[in-house]
């Protein structure tokens, strides 16, 4: 197997982590509160899991999914398991809102604004709530 980055490396600052999946938070400028949930074991596919390690890992991605909507309050939240650069099982999950650089297209869609350095900082301002409500939501089905 060729090196895999999220084998050798967390992925992002690491907010939960368990024998079966971890959940970190992505350093993005743009897009404060983009969260990634990976499963630790490398596969490629959901496929390649059991029916009831896709239940646990679907079951965070919802819990990650709740706490961005509670805290960042996002007109929408995209989800995507693309791992065309990475085929490492993993999760994106990234609040949009209308003032975002790409929406409404997706985010590796071409710049449409630059959102305002204002902006960016409140949403910036939620992340140490949206770190403790992670790790709450994943702590009650620990």
């Amino acid at each position: 197997m060729a090196a895999c980055e999220l084998c050798e490396e967390g992925g992002g600052e690491v907010l939960f982590r368990n024998e079966q999946l971890r959940i970190v938070l992505v350093d993005d400028a743009q897009y404060p509160g983009f969260c990634r949930v990976i499963w630790n074991a490398h596969v490629a596919e959901m496929t390649d899991l059991q029916p009831e390690q896709r239940s646990v890992l679907m079951r965070t991605v919802c819990q990650v999914e709740t706490a961005l909507r509670e805290v960042m309050q996002p007109e929408k939240i995209n989800l995507a398991s693309l791992g065309n650069m990475v085929p490492h099982l993993h999760w994106h999950l990234i609040p949009r809102f209308s003032d975002d650089a790409h929406f409404p297209s997706p985010v590796w869609a071409a710049v449409q604004r630059q959102t305002a350095d204002d902006i960016l900082a409140q949403r910036r301002a939620l992340l140490p709530a949206l770190r403790t409500a992670i790790v709450r939501n994943a702590n009650c089905s620990a």
